[in-house]
C-alpha cells in the first residue's frame, strides 16, 4: 500500500473508530439516556452559562430548530435549562444544570485520556508534526465546509473546478 492509501486508509477508518470508542467511554450508566450528540452539545453549551441558542447552533453548525428539538430533550431529562436575558427577552441563555456539568466533565475527561494517550507515545518533535498536520486536516475540513473561502488548490483536491 503507497503512502496516499495509507493515510486514507487511517483517515477513514480513526473517525469512525474514535466516533465509536467515544459513544462507549461516554455514555455511562449515569449518561444512559443521552447519544453521543446530545454529549457534544453539552460541550458545546460549555460551562460559562453565557451562551446563546443562536451561538450554540453556530458553533455546531446545525440549525437553530435542530439545536431546539435535542435542547428539548436534555431539558426533559435535566441536562440543560433555558433562560431568557433579562435585557432582551427574544435572546434565550442556555445553560447547563448540575447534572449536565457532571456529564461534560466525564467527557472532558474521555478526552484529555485521549488526548494524553497520544501525547505520551511520542517524542517532542513528533508533537510538533503531529500538531501542524492535524492543523493542516482541521484547515481542509473548515474549507471544504465553506467552499467559497477555498483557495483553487485545495478547490481541485476536492474536485470542484470552479475557476475563482
Amino acid at each position: 500500500m503507497n503512502a496516499h492509501d495509507m493515510i486514507n486508509d487511517v483517515l477513514v477508518h480513526l473517525f469512525n473508530e474514535i466516533w465509536e470508542l467515544e459513544a462507549d467511554a461516554i455514555i455511562t450508566e449515569e449518561f444512559k439516556d443521552i447519544s453521543n450528540n446530545d454529549m457534544h452539545i453539552i460541550e458545546a453549551i460549555g460551562l460559562t452559562g453565557d451562551r446563546t441558542m443562536s451561538q450554540v447552533a453556530k458553533l455546531l453548525n446545525i440549525t437553530a430548530g435542530s439545536l431546539t428539538t435535542s435542547m428539548n430533550s436534555l431539558v426533559n431529562k435535566q441536562y440543560a435549562m433555558r433562560e431568557r436575558s433579562d435585557k432582551d427577552r427574544r435572546v434565550v441563555f442556555i445553560r447547563l444544570t448540575p447534572k449536565g456539568i457532571r456529564a461534560y466533565n466525564h467527557h472532558k475527561e474521555f478526552h484529555e485520556q485521549m488526548t494524553d494517550a497520544v501525547i505520551q507515545s511520542l517524542k517532542t518533535e513528533e508533537i510538533d508534526v503531529l500538531i501542524k498536520t492535524l492543523d493542516s486536516l482541521r484547515t481542509f475540513f473548515r474549507q471544504y465546509q465553506n467552499p467559497a473561502e477555498q483557495n483553487p488548490k485545495t478547490r481541485a483536491a476536492i474536485g470542484d473546478s470552479r475557476s475563482e
